[in-house]
Parts: structure tokens; sequence; C-alpha cells
């Protein structure tokens, strides 16, 4: 990118120091692709298996339960460490976190492609998941402490259009491996791919990336922390990711319930802990500051719509329009497009908004997108045009995820001392996994309940229109909750 992109307030970025003044050399624009290579990763194995599964099933003779464990297992091992993974780069490096992630995620990444059964594939994804979690977090760490001023916000900026290419790329990526079959390694390819671009990031990071000193903290690791935290994340994630598919069973909800406690608990602790000079996971002064809990909660409202669209859309696509998953890709190359183009132009539309990024106007945009959508697919239920007329409406729903998620990012970390980068991403991180799950579990409910046991076209439209609705609330939520972050200046940690 040749612009900046004005996302982080420009007191925001004087007054968190990134590398510059201890010696170390700023890292040139290979360096934040090399990080970046990791989130990449990440993002589009949660999304990239999706395509997959059917192939998977036939080959691995796998049944539907073990095929939602395949998914399941990577996001739910992810959200349940990224805290944790945030912390150990504070405490160890980020540099050297984030080389351990990439090097585990590779390797399980490997053992993902060369299965041999759907045991060890739903294996490989958890440790796939839980690498994932130490990746992660270090890259949005690294970032802000590497890079300061306009770098900075162009290297925010480059992390939320990595992220949603990551997801809207992921099904067009899977359709072209699996309809390649290269070697004949079919859905293989989806995990293997993952091998030569790890190896290379592992190659080039300690050449590229310049070492990131240690906040200095207590070195302690807060072991219970750690284990409440993850208890709390699992008991929120995992009936949302599971409970539907096997009918809301005693068990999601006496997991859902056990979560308020589980939390609680962990927040009393963290409290404690700090009160008696420790070192707590997460520390209490952070969720003090108003504008990161305010991002955050900006950040829910945003991301469950953000992975609901993708799996609602791949359901319409393959199921109601009868596309294979190669066709269906490429109609999601449209709202990939949107989204780049409107990554791309956030600079200038900072500018004509007087520097601010246009967070509320991009959810306003996306509302509008879904809306138009919404008429689309009512207007012509049933009739091929709604296929034609989808490609145009995404680009418009695309610019909308691209004005919203890129800056949004930066906009929830701006202004946090460093001692707090490494958990402040993992917070974030965990909210945006846990918004994803609870976003895909209330629009399958929607979608679900209204297809009905025998669905045909015009069931799938109807569906798919109710989703359209709950994505278009998301969106308005989005743009209400950031207007009322930014209303009045709010005192940082």
């Amino acid at each position: 990118m040749t612009q900046s992109n004005p996302a982080v307030p420009a007191a925001s970025l004087s007054s968190s120091p990134g590398i510059h003044g201890t010696g170390a050399t700023k890292p040139g624009p290979l360096a934040l692709w090399v990080m970046l290579s990791g989130t990449f990763l990440v993002v589009l194995d949660f999304f990239i298996v999706n395509v997959a599964l059917p192939s998977m099933q036939h080959e691995l003779l796998a049944s539907t339960a073990t095929l939602q464990l395949v998914v399941a297992g990577y996001g739910l091992a992810t959200a349940a460490g990224l805290i944790t993974g945030g912390r150990l780069g504070d405490l160890f490096g980020r540099r050297r976190m984030f080389m351990l992630g990439l090097l585990l995620f590779t390797l399980a990444s490997a053992a993902c492609g060369f299965a041999p059964n759907a045991e060890l594939l739903v294996a490989a994804r958890v440790l796939q998941g839980l690498a994932g979690a130490l990746l992660q977090p270090q890259v949005l760490a690294m970032i802000g402490l590497a890079y300061t001023g306009e770098d900075r916000a162009r290297a925010f900026a480059a992390y939320g259009l990595t992220l949603g290419l990551g997801a809207t790329l992921g099904q067009l990526v899977g359709g072209l491996l699996i309809h390649a079959d290269l070697a004949g390694l079919g859905w293989r390819s989806c995990f293997l791919i993952n091998v030569p671009i790890g190896l290379l990031a592992l190659a080039l990071a300690p050449r590229l990336i310049p070492p990131l000193a240690n906040s200095g903290s207590n070195s302690k690791l807060d072991l219970a922390g750690m284990l409440l935290v993850a208890a709390g994340s699992v008991a929120v994630v995992l009936p949302l990711v599971e409970g539907r598919q096997q009918g809301w069973p005693l068990w999601s909800w006496l997991c859902l319930a056990a979560a308020l406690p589980l939390l609680a608990a962990f927040a009393f602790q963290q409290r404690r802990l700090a009160a008696h000079g420790g070192a707590p996971l997460v520390a209490p002064v952070l969720l003090a500051n108003r504008r990161f809990v305010m991002g955050l909660f900006t950040t829910l409202a945003f991301y469950v719509g953000n992975a609901s669209l993708y799996f609602v859309l791949a359901l319409y696509l393959q199921q109601g329009l009868a596309l294979d998953p190669l066709s269906s890709g490429i109609v999601f190359t449209s709202l990939a497009v949107g989204f780049f183009a409107a990554s791309m132009a956030g600079a200038r539309l900072a500018r004509r908004f007087g520097g601010k990024p246009p967070i509320a106007l991009g959810a306003l945009v996306l509302a509008a997108g879904h809306a138009l959508q919404f008429v689309n697919v009512a207007g012509w239920a049933g009739h091929t045009h709604v296929a034609a007329w989808m490609v145009p409406l995404l680009l418009v729903q695309g610019a909308g995820l691209g004005m919203v998620m890129a800056p949004l990012v930066s906009t929830v970390l701006a202004g946090l001392p460093p001692q707090h980068a490494g958990v402040a991403s993992g917070v974030l991180s965990m909210v945006q996994q846990a918004s994803n799950a609870l976003g895909v579990a209330l629009i399958g409910i929607l979608f679900y309940g209204r297809l009905g046991d025998a669905p045909d076209a015009a069931a799938y439209a109807s569906a798919f229109g109710v989703a359209l609705v709950y994505l278009m609330v998301s969106a308005l939520v989005v743009a209400l909750l950031h207007r009322r972050a930014n209303r009045k200046p709010s005192a940082q940690v």
C-alpha cells in the first residue's frame, strides 16, 4: 500500500512506542508480509475446510459428528488458547512465540493432509488450532511494537485486509485446489498448501523480523488464570458450535450455564492476583479502558455477522442454487473484490471524513448491501437471475466489510501500552473467534428453522432471506456501537 491509513489516532500512535529507539532496525515491507502470512494461514484454515468436507467424508468414511469435530475442534482449540498465547508472547518474546507457533501450525497442517483416518484428522485439527492460538496474537503484538505513526496505521490496515481475504478467499481457494486435484491429493491439498508457505515464512522470519523486547513484567505464568479462561472459553464456544447440530442436548445447556461462573471466577482471580502484586493473565486495568472495552463490543457485533455471512452464503449457493464448489467459489470472489477495493481505499475515505476511519459508514453500506441482496433473493426466488444479480450486490457487501474490518483492529488496540500488547491481542482475537461461533450458531437456528424438513429452491431462498435480515441488524448494531464509543474522548490506560 502506498497511502497512509489514519485508522489509529495520531495521539495514540505517538504515545505507544514501537521498537524505534531500542537499537533495533525498523522492519521492511517484506517483514510485514512474513508476519501476516501466519494470520492468513490461521484464518484461511478456518474457512477453507468447509468446501472440503464432502470429499473428506467420502474418502475417510467419516460420520457427520466426526466431520463437525473437524471444524469445531480447530475453532474451539484456537479460542481456548488465544489469551494464553498472547501472554506467552509477552513473557518469552513475540518473535520466538511467532516462530514456534508457525512451526507447530505447519507440522499440524502436514499431519492433517496425511491423516489416514478421520480420528487422526480431528486430533491434528485440534493441534492446528492450538498452534494458531499461539501464533495469531503475536502478529498483532509485533505490528504494534515494530511500527509507529503512519507505518503502524498501514500495517494494521494490512492486517485487517489479511483477515478479510483469508475468509473471503477460503471458498475459492478450496474449490480450486479440489478441482485441480494436484497429484491426486484432492481435499488433502487444502491443508498441505500451508506447508511450503509456513516453511518459507519460518526461513525468513529470523532474518527479517527484528527481536522485540519483552514487557519486563513478572515472568511467572498465571496457570490458574490459564485454566479458568480456557474452561470458560470452551464452555461458551463448544455448545454454540455443536449444540445446534445435536439438537441442543442437556450437556450444551449445562456448558452454557457453567460459562458464567467460570468467567466470573476468572475475573475475581485476576483482580485478586493483581491486588497481591502478582502477574495476572489479563491485567484488570486493561479492561478498565473504556475505548478498548467498547471496541470489543463493536468487534463482537461485527463478527457475529462475519462468519455467519460466509456460512449461509455457501449453503445457499451450493444447496439452494445447486452450484458446484468451484462455481460457488467464483461467486465468492466478487465479495473478496469488493472487500479488497474498499480496504485499499480506506486512507482516501478516512481523509474525506476528517481523518477518522469510516467504520460506521462501512457498517451502513454493509447493511444496505444485505438489504439489497434480500430484495434480489425474494424477488427472483426460484429463478436463475438471482445468481447473476448476486455478483454486483456481493461487491457492495464486500465493500462494507472492507470499510469496517480493516480499521477496526487498529481502533480497538490504539493507545494501549506495549506491556499489554500480547494479552490485548489475545483478548481481541478470542472475541473474534467466540463471536464467529456465536454468529454461526444463531444464524444456523434461523436458517435451518425456516428451511424445514423438505427444502426446495424456494425454501432455501426464504431461509437465506431470514439470514440476511439477521445480518442487516448485526451491521446496524456495529454502526450504533462505534458511534457511541467515539462520541466523546475517554481516558486511556
